[in-house]
């Protein structure tokens, strides 16, 4: 891929997934007794599944960064693990894919040992 298109993908992304963060923050709708034990449980639901989704998208946006780390060292669109190339319909469809599509469909296995045993060279 082109990298100043790869570039402005990836700065699409990043504006994207900030302008999101930035409405992550909830308030509360409504003033609450203590009383009000159903309202306080909806206000913490609330603030368990926004924290979740706000961490879902700091996760995106640190892929953003990493991708962008690649493009500046000319390693966009190749593998992480192997350096196969990634094919562009998948950048452009995941701008910060790090590994081929059957690459990333081999779940990982850590032995008991920590290592990982996902490579076919680690058996």
């Amino acid at each position: 891929m082109d990298p100043e298109r790869a570039s402005n993908i990836l700065a699409e992304e990043r504006n994207r997934i900030q302008r999101l963060l930035e409405r992550r923050v909830h308030s509360d709708s409504r003033e609450t007794s203590e009383d009000d034990s159903a309202a306080l449980g909806t206000d913490l639901y609330q603030d368990e599944f926004d924290e979740g989704l706000a961490d879902d998208l700091r996760e995106d946006l640190a892929a953003v960064e990493r991708a962008e780390a690649r493009l500046a060292a000319g390693t966009y669109g190749l593998s992480v693990e192997r350096g196969d190339p990634i094919p562009h319909d998948a950048d452009a469809a995941l701008p910060t894919a790090e590994r081929p599509a059957e690459q990333e469909a081999v779940p990982r296995r850590t032995a008991s040992d920590g290592h990982d045993r996902t490579s076919a060279y680690c058996s």
